[in-house]
């Protein structure tokens, strides 16, 4: 069988995704046959809801690691996306090692953590459960955001709390908790996810990388990256649409 996403992510595999945030499943089909590892789906910002990322994991989660974000380190929103069987979690604003280990336990079924036991798709409602739950803990990635300036005080506390898979970086949330909304080449800013970064490396642990284009994401891949989002499926939608048109108006009219 070939490597589960964690395995690959743990080893430092460079893992290439994009966003997905609207709530139809041909738009992840779309993106899964367009050769990415893994697909980012948004539950944290717009109108993604547990039916939506239910439809998206029943159309593509065969095909490509789908790894959910979270709106907020909690139990019960932890549990039910891995109980409809995502590959892993993505959790915002983690920004102490407490956190990260709640986040940790919250995503481990007994001994190694407090997942609650229920039936459902992950467990193949039921007929699986056994498998399941054997193999759940060993492949199921955490991955938390470091995206406030009190994550970047914590960082090194942080990445040393057994378990977490992986850090991704979250520019705009951090440079907006530094009073600089989206300056995020500024000094003090950079500052922050070079302590980020500096923390991460020294203890091996993987870090991702958030940009809407390949010229966001390419210097943070050379600096070794290797969880990489890139796009976000609306932009992709609005940017095509928009150079579509613009390549019509070109065209003059013929007298």
């Amino acid at each position: 069988m070939p490597d589960s996403f964690r395995t690959r992510l743990r080893h430092g595999e460079r893992l290439l995704g994009t966003m997905v945030t609207l709530p139809t499943a041909s738009t992840a089909e779309i993106l899964a046959d367009a050769g990415f590892d893994w697909l980012f789906i948004d539950g944290e910002h717009g109108p993604l809801d547990t039916a939506d990322v239910l439809g998206i994991l029943q159309a593509v989660s065969h095909r490509i690691a789908c790894i959910v974000r979270v709106p907020a380190c909690d139990e019960v929103a932890i549990k039910k996306v891995l109980d409809l069987g995502a590959a892993g979690i993505i959790v915002p604003q983690v920004n102490t090692a407490d956190q990260a280990a709640d986040v940790v336990r919250y995503a481990r079924y007994a001994p190694e953590g407090s997942r609650g036991v229920g039936l459902a798709r992950a467990h193949g409602y039921g007929f699986r459960f056994a498998e399941y739950v054997a193999s759940a803990n060993a492949d199921i990635s955490v991955i938390v955001q470091a995206e406030h300036r009190s994550a970047v005080e914590n960082i090194d506390a942080i990445v040393k709390v057994p378990g977490v898979d992986a850090v991704l970086l979250g520019p705009y949330d951090l440079s907006a908790s530094y009073g600089k909304m989206g300056q995020i080449s500024d000094p003090e800013v950079l500052h922050g996810i070079d302590r980020i970064t500096q923390a991460c490396q020294a203890v091996q642990m993987p870090l991702g990388y958030f940009g809407i284009s390949f010229d966001a994401v390419k210097p943070w891949m050379d600096k070794g990256y290797s969880l990489v989002v890139a796009g976000v499926d609306v932009l992709f939608l609005g940017n095509g649409a928009r150079r579509m048109f613009k390549d019509l108006q070109s065209v003059p009219p013929q007298p």
